[in-house]
This record gives C-alpha cells, structure tokens and sequence, in this order.
C-alpha cells in the first residue's frame, strides 16, 4: 500500500456536517506507510476539541484497522480552504427539498421485506423523540405503507403555508413526532397501489419538496425492500443522508441484506450501523429460543464494516405495539430496553445531533447562509 492508496480509502471517510470527504476538505495533512506495511497519518480538525473527532477516528479505523493516527487543528489558511471547498460542494449537491439542512436523515434500509424495518423505524423515532428529540418519520414504502397504523395516527394530509403541506404531528414526551405517508392520502390502508419506478420516485420527490418539515433534528425514512429506484432516487434527493440496514439474526439473510449497504455505498450514503431483529425469544418459563437463528446481525455489521446498534428480541409486545399505533420502546420490557438502548448509541455515538456548539456546524450554517444568499441574487 502507498500514501495515494491510503488516501483513496480515507476519500470514503465524510465529515457528517460539512458532506464532503476528509481528503478533499484538506483535514488529512501527511500519511506515511513503513516498510512493514504499518499506517501512520496526521488529521487536522478544524477545532482542537471537535465533537466530532470520535466518530471521525471510528470511520477511518474502520477503513485501516490499525491506523496510527495524530490529531492537529487547522490553521486559518486551512479553514478558509476547506470552507471553499464545502460551499462548492454544498452548490454541486443543492436540492430543492424542503428538509432542513442540519437535519440528520437517517434511511432505514433492508435487502428483503419481512424482517421489521418499518417497526424498527417507528420505534426508533418514537424513542428519539421521548428523548426531547424534533423528528420526521416518511414512510417511502410508497406501495407497503404501514408508519400510520403503527404510529397509531389516521387522517388525510392538509394544507399549510402557502402550497406546501402539513405533515401529522404527534407529541410523545418532551419531543415531536412529523409523520408523511401515503397511507394518509388513500382511501384506506387495503388501497394497493400498481405503481412503478418513475410516479415511485416522484411520490417521495413530492414528499421531499412540497412538505413543509419543521425545525427537525433527525428525519427517518422507512425505505422499501431492495435496492430499487426509490433507493436511488433519494441518494440524489438526499445526498447527506446515512444509512441503517436491518437485517435478522439467520446468516443466510445477510448476502441479502449487504445489498443494501453496497447500494448505498454505490451512491455514496455512509451506513452508520446493522440493527438485528428479531433475535432469540425468551418464553414465560425463561426458556430462550433462537428462532431465527444467531450471530448474523454481528457477523453483517463486520462484512460491511459497521457498527452493530443493538440487537432487538422476539417479543409480542413489538407487533401489539405496532398494531395498537403504540410503539414497544415507550413500554417496558428487553424488546423496548434494546430499542432504547439503540436511541441512545445514534444520539451518542453514530448519529449526533447537529449542534450548533459543534466544530463545523458553525461553518456549515455559514455555508447554507451563503447558499441561500447567492439563491436571492446577493454576490
């Protein structure tokens, strides 16, 4: 391996805030490869103590496990280098949705249906939001739409300001739920839909850019199975948002389930972490039972190099809660302590909330602010 190849790899390694690869932004200063093959590199942050530094260490560990690495700040030559080159990029990437730029989207992905994606995505939501957390909830799986039964929320959508629409807002705890789905826009939820690939992606377009989200700290979207159009469709639309594949414990489901990462990969979405579901069930007796099998959640976290979030058990309470429109992670039990559990490693950990205190975030408002700026006219 030589320094070129070593930076290649770390081109996949983005700063969260800024959506532009380390490399590019000028944070990786010198790399040096020994005779027996040991890494070695200097990254410069663009503050000393920036909160961002641990999730920057994971992702280039998780690209040259062993890596020596030595933290350095910028100088101002260097912010102001790198600021150009996230504005740029900022400009190459400008959508016309209507998601709020320090919004972390996080899609809920799974390479075939049945392994409970869309259960894993309410209750994640609706932990994150018990948490004090502002959160969308869109519900992509345009034709096997399920978010409104299981959020327990029915209506059809209206209007707000001006032509934009307003999501269904549910409060749970301290925090807010905005939930979009065309479940709210059909006569029931037995309507099947025979849609294909281009009104597929222009549903979630419209969800995209003609709703009007509020001030939201984390945006969850319920993908479909596969890796379809939808999936690409919202990789363009989308293009800073971070991948969660949920995949079974049984082994022979994670060929399936790489798919997902490999497709996000594909379209440059960074996959944050494996959530396994439905592992073993434990009866009224204490007797455990591994239904669907073992070890494939952690065996596909290590296959993708990701991390495993957590591990769900088979538990009544999940499907009840579904059906009921009260998810299992407000309740009481292991299914809702591993969800929990989970909220906590995203907010934590994988997915910090962006905020305003951090490191780039400060820059990248100033980024938007100059983007909408040269929208208007202004130079």
């Amino acid at each position: 391996m030589t320094p070129d190849d070593v930076r290649q790899l770390l081109r996949d390694v983005v700063d969260p805030e800024l959506g532009s690869d380390i490399v590019e932004l000028g944070m990786v200063r010198d790399v040096q490869v020994g005779a027996d093959g040991a890494v070695s590199l200097e990254i410069a942050l663009t503050t000393a103590g920036c909160p961002l530094k641990h999730q920057i260490d994971r992702d280039v560990h998780a690209k040259l496990p062993g890596a020596s690495i030595t933290w350095a700040e910028m100088t101002a030559a260097e912010k102001a280098a790198c600021m150009d080159t996230a504005r740029f990029n900022a400009t190459q990437r400008a959508s016309t949705t209507s998601v709020p730029a320090m919004t972390r989207v996080l899609a809920v992905a799974s390479g075939k249906g049945g392994v409970g994606k869309s259960s894993v995505t309410v209750n994640l939501a609706a932990g994150l939001a018990a948490e004090g957390f502002a959160v969308g909830v869109l519900d992509a799986d345009i034709g096997g739409f399920s978010v409104p039964r299981m959020l327990g929320v029915e209506g059809r959508l209206g209007g707000a300001d001006g032509a934009k629409i307003a999501p269904h807002v549910k409060e749970i705890g301290r925090g807010r739920l905005e939930i979009v789905s065309m479940g709210f826009l059909v006569e029931d939820d037995e309507t099947a839909l025979v849609w294909r690939g281009q009104l597929l992606n222009r549903a979630v377009q419209h969800f995209l850019e003609d709703v009007r989200w509020g001030d939201l700290d984390y945006l969850l979207i319920d993908m479909p199975p596969g890796t379809g159009d939808i999936q690409i469709g919202l990789a363009r639309l989308l293009p800073r948002a971070e991948m969660i594949v949920v995949t079974t414990p049984g082994r022979g489901v994670q060929a399936v389930a790489s798919r997902a990462a490999d497709l996000a990969r594909k379209t440059h979405l960074r996959v944050v972490g494996v959530v396994e579901n439905m592992a073993a069930f434990t009866c009224d007796h204490g007797e455990t039972y591994a239904l669907f099998g073992t070890g494939g959640g952690a065996e596909l976290a290590d296959r993708i190099g990701a991390p495993l979030l957590g591990s769900v058990p088979l538990e009544p309470t999940v499907a009840l809660g579904g059906d009921a429109g009260t998810p299992a992670v407000l309740g009481e039990g292991a299914a809702a302590d591993a969800f929990r559990a989970i909220v906590r490693r995203i907010v934590d950990d994988v997915v910090p909330p962006v905020s305003m205190a951090g490191c780039s975030a400060r820059m990248l408002e100033r980024v938007e602010a100059a983007l909408t700026a040269s929208d208007g006219g202004a130079a």
